[in-house]
């Protein structure tokens, strides 16, 4: 009886008197209801690196140090606007890890629990049972690294989720002005065209052209007003889908803004994600590790049938034919772990030299294209002149206005595209938002 009481001064004042920040109440230390209800109710900072161990977790400062490449402009509403209205699922899941690491920081302290059975006579014996590990291969520690390691993967979760968020709704704000300005350049040409579809029917009128020379001008005409007309449906569906998506009106949002390059140093985030699925990974086969190593514990008994303690040894998942493999198993999903972090940074090294060319491809192609542009508008300068003078017929010139306009609307759009591929890349880094946003 006195060791139980010992063992009962020594636990219950650690767990019940808050000194250690545990919940007060019957069994406040399991993390109770209350705790919980605490710690969601009052708001705070969704990432923070200090862990419950009181260490700094590199992988989430490495997070908050991230800076936007976005600039002020455009690009900056249209991502403030969807991140004020994000619902943050991902945000649920790091609170939940957060709480999962704040239980098991404490799993080192002793269990208590009541115990009841009924015995063969019929009766009802009820005791108190107090448990506290001594020994256990670091099997406690391999759970709290465990449970550190998912608060790091949830964390870069939900930067991902966030960058991802903000990429989305930037490509949908990229159509839309793309459309708009393929839209402009048959809009400004319209006119002209119109005026070519009146001179031929006048000329069909007088004899000097035939019917058929007025239906290629005709059907030219229509083919710019369909595109006109589904160049302004793509912009106003893009533009009602990233309304869906956003907290205010975008409706007055125009143009381009600047985009600064990411930070050199900056890993990407698969990378990140990699690397801390593989810490979990590790902390996890060290903790099933040591499940099938002889561990010490202490416990203690009271109740109506009387009181003891003694010294316990035994493995948790006990001895069997097949410990070997499972131990087997154990490293060799750790070298997998390993290997995924090394494809994980080889997969986003293609994917970041693909873009790369990509950008590159399409730089050297806007002032190719703008040189085209300026090509196809003198030579049509050139034919509307010989056309007035008699020696060109007007389905000559038509053609080479339909040409001049194809090629202001190819011209048109490759900023967006150059701009497209800049913010793929940003979002591959993880440089889309700045760490205190996620």
């Amino acid at each position: 009886m006195t060791t139980v009481a010992l063992l009962a001064l020594l636990t219950l004042p650690a767990c019940l008197n808050g000194g250690t920040g545990v919940t007060r109440g019957a069994f406040g230390f399991l993390g109770g209801a209350d705790e919980a209800t605490q710690n969601t109710s009052q708001p705070t900072a969704v990432l923070d690196s200090d862990m419950q161990d009181g260490s700094q977790s590199q992988i989430i400062e490495s997070l908050l140090n991230r800076r936007s490449v976005l600039q002020d402009g455009a690009f900056r509403s249209v991502a403030d606007a969807v991140l004020a209205a994000n619902s943050r699922a991902a945000e649920a899941e790091l609170r939940a890890a957060t709480l999962r690491a704040e239980a098991r920081s404490r799993n080192w302290l002793p269990t208590l629990g009541p115990q009841v059975s009924l015995t063969s006579l019929g009766a009802v014996v009820t005791s108190l049972v107090v448990d506290q590990v001594l020994f256990d291969n670091g099997g406690k520690r391999a759970e709290r690294d465990f449970a550190a390691a998912d608060v790091e993967v949830a964390a870069v979760a939900l930067a991902q989720d966030t960058n991802d968020r903000v990429l989305a709704a930037l490509d949908l704000y990229l159509t839309a002005q793309a459309a708009t300005a393929r839209a402009g350049v048959n809009s400004a040409a319209m006119a002209r065209m119109e005026r070519f579809e009146y001179v031929m029917s006048e000329r069909v009128r007088g004899g000097i052209n035939d019917r058929a020379d007025l239906q290629i001008v005709q059907q030219k005409l229509n083919q710019m007003r369909a595109d006109l007309a589904s160049d302004q449906e793509a912009a106003q569906s893009a533009m009602s889908e990233l309304s869906a998506m956003s907290a205010q009106p975008l409706a007055g949002v125009t143009g381009l803004s600047g985009i600064a390059a990411p930070q050199p140093a900056a890993d990407p985030l698969s990378v990140m994600k990699a690397e801390a699925e593989s810490i979990r990974a590790l902390a996890g086969g060290r903790a099933a590790r040591a499940g099938f190593l002889p561990g010490v514990t202490l416990s203690g008994t009271a109740g109506s049938e009387g009181s003891g303690a003694g010294l316990n040894v035994g493995a948790p998942n006990g001895i069997g034919f097949g410990m070997g493999a499972d131990l087997r198993a154990i490293a060799a999903e750790e070298q997998a772990s390993a290997a995924r972090v090394g494809q994980a940074r080889e997969d986003s090294n293609r994917a970041l030299r693909a873009l790369e060319g990509q950008l590159a491809s399409l730089q050297r192609q806007q002032a190719q294209s703008q040189s085209l542009a300026a090509q196809a508008a003198a030579n049509f300068d050139l034919f509307e002149q010989q056309m007035r003078a008699g020696r060109r017929p007007v389905t000559d010139v038509v053609g080479v206005f339909e040409n001049k306009i194809r090629t202001e609307r190819e011209a048109v759009i490759v900023q967006y595209d150059i701009a497209r591929i800049q913010l793929k890349i940003a979002a591959l880094r993880g440089a889309l938002v700045d760490g205190e946003q996620i």
